[in-house]
């Protein structure tokens, strides 16, 4: 069965078919809280009061946005709502020009580059883990979820250009960390 017969027979109140829909989506729904708050309880809480109201609005929801993106809303409006401190975060995000920056070089399959690769890939989740939550969520949203600029525009309520502020200056901070990273005697 596919996702739109399942909401169909969600929205007329079939349990079963909300369960499908829900480990369908779980997963995602659960990570994008867990980097949003940075905590695995409390992404928990927050993925299931999100389950919670979207099976409360299901009869509401219209299908002009996909399920997921529409869920996404659910799960980032509950952040902001549950966490002060990220919407003063998303607020504090103003719009500039963006210069592209030079995409990272490729990696040879050496045995010794695949190591240093590994780590600097778990030192770079601890420096995500250490990014404010906008600029996690912004994240999150654009590279874990591949949403497209404006779709994440539209999920977090933010203009176009505060939401690429905000991942450039993310992305910026990753840079400059990763460059001292780099420069520490291994």
């Amino acid at each position: 069965m596919n996702e739109q017969e399942l909401i169909h027979r969600a929205q007329r109140g079939d349990t079963d078919a909300f369960a499908d829909l829900l480990a369908l989506h779980e997963r995602f729904v659960y990570n994008l809280a867990l980097r949003t708050v940075g905590n695995p309880t409390e992404a928990e809480d927050v993925a299931q009061e999100a389950f919670v109201r979207a099976w409360q609005a299901l009869p509401n929801f219209r299908g002009g946005s996909a399920l997921r993106t529409w869920l996404y809303r659910i799960v980032v409006n509950l952040c902001i709502n549950r966490f002060p401190r990220l919407r003063r975060e998303l607020s504090e995000l103003s719009e500039s020009d963006i210069d592209s920056l030079p995409e990272a070089t490729r990696l040879d399959h050496d045995p010794a580059l695949r190591i240093e690769l590994r780590e600097r890939r778990a030192w770079l989740h601890r420096e995500i883990e250490r990014l404010p939550e906008a600029q996690r969520l912004l994240l999150t949203l654009r590279y874990q979820d591949e949403f497209s600029y404006d779709e994440i525009a539209s999920l977090v309520g933010l203009p176009l250009g505060t939401v690429k502020t905000g991942l450039f200056r993310a992305k910026e901070r990753l840079r400059q960390a990763l460059s001292i990273f780099q420069e520490e005697p291994a």
